[in-house]
This record gives structure tokens, C-alpha cells and sequence, in this order.
């Protein structure tokens, strides 16, 4: 039996698979109809590969703390489990259930966007420099310049400089 086939028996009770949304690295994306709520969700099922290495109780332990997530960008959790196959030979299938937001893919509008722009938001990861590290980048060259010119031979690097703006996990990394 296929994935898609013993997600939709193992799943007949709750939800209706109505069709493939798309695959990525990590899982595959149905569309469904929640039977019970009368409302269309999209469930998430991990690669089997995947779910092997990952294992249900990590997997599950991991659910439990998302479905703890409230943020207004961040979908919430509906539904998760661990669909069991009916052969010995098969690979359970862990899946987890989230409302269903229409639209186009998110990977559109973010491979439309400049290569400079991919990145998160939060300006302490900015491809752009603030004008502090352009400064001091500016004074830098300035001086490797006047090192050259009065024949310096020291060749040291050039140290990256991060001037983070907020509290982000990201802070005072460089890449």
C-alpha cells in the first residue's frame, strides 16, 4: 500500500484526502477535509525515511511542545499521529494536521526576491550592513590602503563585524 493510500484508510474516520499540495525534503502536503469540523486542513506527512530515523516518540514528544506554540505566525497544531502499517515490512507514517491557508506557495514570492534579500527579517541578519559596520568597514580599507601604500607588508584579515540591533538568537554571530 502506498503512503498516500494507508494515510487515507488509516484516516477515513476523521479526514478526507482530497489531493497531493506538494513535497519537499522532509514530508509531503495533502489537502483533506476534517469530517468532523466540516473544514479543509492540509497533513503533513514526514518522508518515510525520515520517520524511521526520527522515530515516533521523538517525533510525538516534539508535536507535543509545537502544539504548545501560540504566535500569530506560526499555524496552529489541530492533530498529529502515528499511522501504524499493515504489513510487518512497512514504515509507520507520523503525520500532523494544520488548518489549511490558501494562496500560493511561500516559495514563490521568496525565490521572485533579490539573492541579497533571502534572509530573516530581523535587521542584525541583514545582507545590508548598518551604517556603523559600513563605517568602520570604510575606516578598515582605509587603512589596509595607507598600510599598501607605505609599504606594510603585514597581511593581516579582515575581521567581520556584527553590529546586532535587537535580542534575536542571532546576535553577535557572523557567517
Amino acid at each position: 500500500m502506498t503512503p498516500p493510500a494507508l494515510l487515507a484508510s488509516a484516516l477515513s474516520n476523521r479526514y478526507r484526502i482530497e489531493r497531493e499540495l506538494g513535497q519537499g525534503g522532509m514530508a509531503t502536503v495533502y489537502l483533506a477535509h476534517d469530517l468532523k469540523h466540516n473544514r479543509q486542513v492540509a497533513i503533513k506527512v514526514l518522508h518515510p525515511e525520515l520517520a524511521h530515523s526520527l522515530g515516533p516518540e521523538r517525533f510525538l514528544r516534539e508535536i507535543t511542545i509545537t502544539a504548545q506554540f501560540d504566535h500569530p505566525y506560526i499555524l496552529p497544531l489541530l492533530d498529529s499521529g502515528v499511522v501504524e502499517p499493515p504489513t510487518s515490512e512497512g514504515r509507520r507514517l507520523l503525520y500532523y494536521v494544520m488548518p489549511y491557508v490558501s494562496g500560493e506557495s511561500l516559495r514563490v514570492p521568496y525565490e521572485a526576491r533579490p539573492v541579497w534579500r533571502r534572509r530573516p527579517t530581523c535587521s542584525c541578519r541583514s545582507t545590508l550592513p548598518s551604517p556603523a559596520v559600513r563605517e568602520s568597514g570604510s575606516r578598515s580599507r582605509a587603512a589596509s590602503r595607507r598600510r599598501m601604500a607605505e609599504g606594510s607588508r603585514s597581511r593581516t584579515a579582515p575581521v567581520a563585524v556584527v553590529a546586532p540591533c535587537c535580542d534575536c538568537p542571532w546576535r553577535g554571530r557572523s557567517e
